[in-house]
């Protein structure tokens, strides 16, 4: 072993054993010896004689290198001698005996003889034909020399394939122009006497070597798409091909890849004639056998692909053809693919049924057109009605679960929930099918779903899985049926949702089974709003152990939230049931506050944490059909305790160590979260002026959970919790809700957050857009301090971009300024802009001008610019007048005049990045337009001066332009014709600058 195989053994090893800096030393040696001159002589002498497999890679890698990266510097000779050397390697030729080195690279393994072959293709993308014409024909005269060469010939046209020919693989257009002067050169040179080497090979070593003969068809079946098919598709070839596939003494291996050549053959495009008249001669009905039986194996899963691809082509030929007959030879051609396809289709809904199928064929694809094909047949024929049931079967065999995950998705534990997700995105296109089948035999597809659903209800044997089928097919088919064939019944539906409603399975306690019955009594839930009489019995699915009260946690949070579904729906009929409900809802309420929600098994519930009985619960006595006394004695009922649970709590959390609160602030959570859902039910107009006994309650309560923010002053939760309920509570209580929200508010500012200081600011912005101007002057008691808190979070510069800007952090800032905006704007539409000039805000009034100015110009969320805009327009007509000596602000109309007008309305949207063919960017050059009205109105010749004198030479704008504008603003009353002037303007200016005006 020389310097070199050293350095080449050491640079390969993965031990972990070598010194790295040996290891470095090894790689950098070794990359030196590749640079040095007719370097590719050494590759080659070392690949022919070296003992490592190491080296013999490394030098084929080398080679490969300088073919790739200095092909154009090598000259004809050293071409030349490439080529010969590497054929000798690749083809044995010379071989002298037992002592030939040229054998050693062909016993190599397999990562050193497909590295040999990428090298062969490399040189044919290069040279062939041009310089290399005799590259295939030297292959297949050395072929008679055995095994070793023969797997080479099939690497070889297996790599050129993947490297160049293949389109399942992204190709540059140079690649593209390549694969066709190869396949070009190779049908009129070899591809015959290629398929022939393909014949005899197969032939030779289908007993003696199956899988040598495996891999000759495993290459074979790649080059069927573009050769020509008659070489193949022969009476000599395709026999060969069914002999192999039917014998069951061949290898399974070999037998696969004679299957998979069929399919190739099979799905080979040409017309529709032509493939008909060779789909026939095929017999495909030879191999119906070998999709038979119980037993799982790769042949039966490559026959069922052939099986699906036949019909697939036999289908599309028949689509293809025209509705009349096309003769030729006297052959009614759409009365064959009618023959072929109800010959195969049996066996095709057998393996779909019973098999699995690859996904390399889009069975369910076949099957929808196959039923998109019966749109135009009406009615339809027996064999179609037939074949429609057979698809409906395969269809519920297909959705069912896999029994061994029983346990998991009934849990669910993380296996349980993968398979239950895998399967929802498998069940998608299998439900797509199932509607189609609707549309196309609605009473066929109902009556089938009805019996399937009725065999599941009648058996005691049934698997889980299989009536989680029925009732999942009964689900999907809903979506099919309208609002109102739902509502009246019509047809079988009449039937079925009775037989729903009332269902009792035994596996009812499993999971799946469970919630598919909830999904899909709420799906037919429209039915019970016709027929009343089942009013009391879809309340029984929902209030006991189906639903609420079922064992499972999961299910009984997932009938919570369904349940307050159902009372919206059918909220008038269940006035009479309202006492029943509570009572047995009972339980189910104080479980909700007193459930550990820390537990590991209530974490991941989100919104459906059981708060929604309590809305359910608000909706059913919340109604002012109820008696004004049995309302006051049903809310205080579940108000009161709850209030005093969040008392008792409170006070015990003022004894504590905050460090043992966690519990009792997850309960007050809990019973805050009740109520909030609880008042949902109630209406502004029955608390406030109908019965005001009603609103006291609500009162009283909010003096409750005031009490949270004072113990809690700092703890978010609760804080967004109160917030929540404080929204409520506005459009609940309606302006009684005054006096409280003076303490409420100054509790929610104490050391706000960003995420919490924007929750308070839609709050007061709920606030304002339903008081107005009430708010006044609650706004001029907070509004410094929102100034100060936000403009003290707030970075005074941009928001940094890039690497490292897009931190949580830095989200929550971009958020509160967003609010912001909306939050001034919300103020200065609701005619508040006085509270900016009391004289604790004024101080902010030139820090908050900047913000919009610099915002109007340049924040690249447009619909903050637009409302930054309008904020402009508001205060210019609240705080202008024509008169300069009647200024309601010292300095702002100058401001407006000097930097307003020429930085926004000119200079900002003759920046390139404001895009006029935007739809959004469109409307907010609507409303600068619109303001630069406004100023002329409100400032006269003072803005048109300054604007045309200042702003316009900036931006050089022509004497001619800058008239034209002057005429068009002062005589234009139109302002879509004042837009469309200054649109042309600026684009004007924009060609004329080319782009070197900057935003100042």
């Amino acid at each position: 072993m020389d310097d070199l195989e050293k350095a080449i053994i050491i640079s390969f090893d993965e031990s972990g054993n070598i010194n790295p800096s040996l290891k470095a030393q090894a790689i950098a040696y070794s990359q030196q010896i590749k640079e040095t001159p007719s370097i590719h002589r050494l590759f080659i002498e070392r690949l022919s004689y070296s003992n490592y497999t190491q080296v013999q890679f490394w030098c084929l890698q080398a080679l490969e290198e300088v073919l790739r990266l200095r092909y154009s510097s090598l000259n004809s000779d050293e071409r030349s001698f490439i080529r010969k050397s590497i054929t000798s390697i690749a083809c044995l030729e010379g071989l002298d005996g037992q002592d030939s080195s040229t054998i050693r690279v062909l016993n190599a393994p397999v990562f050193v003889k497909n590295k040999l072959a990428q090298i062969i293709v490399t040189l044919i993308h290069l040279e062939y034909p041009i310089a290399w014409s005799s590259i295939f024909l030297d292959f297949l005269s050395h072929l008679s020399k055995g095994p070793l060469v023969v797997d080479m010939f099939c690497r070889v046209l297996n790599a050129l394939d993947e490297e160049l020919i293949s389109l399942d693989y992204p190709r540059s257009q140079e690649e593209l122009q390549a694969a066709v002067r190869v396949k070009d050169a190779m049908r009129q040179q070899c591809v015959p006497q290629i398929v022939g080497a393909w014949y005899e090979l197969v032939t030779l070593y289908k007993d003696s070597n199956p899988e040598l003969a495996a891999s000759v068809l495993d290459t074979m079946h790649r080059y069927v798409n573009w050769i020509d098919i008659g070489l193949i598709a022969n009476e000599v070839f395709v026999p060969l091909l069914f002999e192999i596939m039917l014998s069951e003494l061949k290898l399974e291996h070999l037998r696969c890849a004679s299957s998979t050549c069929v399919s190739s053959i099979v799905g080979k495009r040409m017309d529709p004639q032509s493939k008909l008249t060779l789909l026939r001669k095929i017999q495909i009905n030879r191999v119906f056998s070998l999709v038979l039986g119980d037993e799982e194996t790769q042949l039966k899963s490559t026959v069922s692909d052939l099986l699906t691809c036949y019909a697939t082509e036999v289908l599309d030929c028949s689509k293809r053809l025209d509705s009349e007959k096309v003769c030729e030879s006297n052959i009614d051609y759409k009365s064959l693919s009618i023959e072929l396809l109800d010959e195969v289709l049996p066996s095709v809904f057998y393996v779909m049924k019973h098999n699995e199928i690859d996904s390399s064929f889009n069975t369910v694809q076949f099957l929808s057109n196959y039923v998109s094909t019966m749109k135009s047949l009406s009615p339809l024929r027996e064999k179609h009605i037939l074949h429609l049931g057979q698809i409906l079967e395969v269809i519920r065999a297909r959705i069912c679960y896999e029994p061994i995950y029983r346990e998991n998705l009934n849990i669910p534990d993380k296996i349980g929930m993968e398979e239950e997700d895998r399967m929802l995105e498998y069940r998608r296109d299998l439900f797509v099918l199932l509607r189609s089948a609707g549309r196309v035999a609605p009473d066929v597809t109902q009556l089938f779903v009805r019996n399937t659903f009725a065999t599941a209800l009648g058996s005691s044997e049934m698997q889980i899985e299989e009536v989680e089928a029925a009732i999942s097919l009964l689900y999907a088919i809903g979506e099919a049926i309208s609002d109102e064939g739902i509502r009246t019944g019509t047809g079988v539906l009449g039937e079925i949702v009775p037989l729903l409603l009332s269902a009792r399975f035994p596996c009812h306690s499993h999971r799946l089974v469970a919630l598919a019955h909830l999904e899909t009594v709420f799906r037919y839930a429209k039915f019970v709003q016709e027929h009343t009489e089942y009013v009391h019995v879809v309340l029984g699915v929902f209030l006991d152990a189906r639903g609420i009260h079922h064992p499972n946690r999961r299910v009984s949070r997932r009938a919570s939230y369904l349940f307050t579904r159902v009372v919206k729906l059918l909220r008038g009929h269940l006035i009479p049931f309202i006492p029943t409900i509570l009572q047995s809802l009972q339980d189910t309420v104080v479980e909700f506050t007193r459930s550990d929600w820390s537990a590991k098994e209530l974490k991941g519930m989100g919104s459906e944490d059981g708060s929604h009985i309590f809305e359910a619960i608000g909706l059913l006595i919340g109604m002012e059909e109820v008696s004004p006394d049995k309302q006051s004695e049903y809310l205080s009922a579940l108000l009161v305790p709850l209030c005093r649970q969040v008392d008792s709590l409170l006070s015990n959390s003022r004894q504590q160590n905050p460090a043992d609160n966690a519990a009792n602030v997850v309960r007050i959570q809990q019973a805050i979260v009740a109520i909030n859902a609880l008042s949902k039910g109630f209406s502004e107009r029955l608390v406030t002026t109908g019965r005001p006994t009603i609103g006291y309650m609500f009162k009283q309560t909010l003096d409750v959970l005031m009490q949270v923010l004072v113990v809690f002053p700092k703890h978010e939760q609760l804080r967004s919790k109160v917030t929540s309920f404080l929204h409520r509570m506005v459009d609940t209580l309606g302006p009684s809700v005054f006096p409280y929200l003076p303490r409420a508010l100054e509790q929610l500012l104490v050391e706000s957050e960003p995420k919490e200081l924007v929750s308070f600011l839609v709050l007061i912005n709920q606030l304002i857009s339903k008081f107005k101007g009430e708010m006044g002057a609650i706004l001029e008691e907070i509004f410094p301090f929102i100034a100060s808190r936000v403009f003290h979070i707030l970075p005074k510069d941009v928001f940094p971009s890039g690497p490292g800007g897009n931190t949580e952090e830095l989200r929550e800032l971009q958020e509160l300024q967003r609010t912001l905006y909306t939050f001034l704007h919300v103020m200065t539409t609701h005619d508040l802009s006085s509270v900016f000039l009391t004289p604790k805000s004024r101080e902010y009034l030139d820090e908050i001008m900047r913000l919009l100015l610099y915002t109007a110009c340049t924040h690249k969320d447009i619909l903050v610019r637009k409302a930054c805009v309008q904020i402009f327009v508001k205060l210019i007509r609240d705080w202008c007048t024509l008169s300069n000596e009647e200024e309601k602000v010292p300095g702002f109309r100058s401001f407006i005049i000097e930097t307003f007008a020429t930085n926004c309305c000119l200079y900002s949207v003759l920046d390139s990045s404001f895009e006029l063919r935007d739809a959004n960017t469109l409307v907010l050059f609507g409303e600068i337009v619109a303001a630069q009205k406004v100023m002329y109105e409100k400032f006269g010749n003072d803005f048109l001066i300054h604007f045309v004198n200042k702003g316009f030479p900036a931006a050089h704008c022509p004497q001619n332009l800058a008239e034209q504008y002057c005429q068009t603003l002062q005589q234009c009353s139109d302002v879509k014709a004042l837009k469309s002037f200054y649109q042309s303007l600026i684009e004007n200016l924009r060609h004329q600058q080319n782009g070197s005006l900057v935003f100042r």
